[in-house]
């Protein structure tokens, strides 16, 4: 399912991402969690960035939280 605020659409998968991180896991690790490589994990970090419109994966992250979606 995916997630629709304030215009922004994100994944379960955008989402998991996020969760892991906000989890203090690092990006090598989040992409052997979801059986990705790291660079495909900062890939989708940067298009999840630019999405939401923000500039760092950590302000994803924030962002994501005080929406209580992770």
């Amino acid at each position: 399912m995916d997630v629709l605020t304030e215009g922004v659409e994100l994944s379960d998968a955008d989402l998991a991402l996020l969760a892991e991180l906000a989890k203090g896991v690092t990006v090598d690790r989040v992409g052997r969690r979801l059986d990705i490589s790291g660079r495909t994990v900062r890939r989708r970090l940067r298009v999840i960035c630019d999405r939401i419109g923000v500039a760092t994966a950590i302000e994803a992250v924030a962002w994501a939280a005080r929406r209580q979606l992770i």
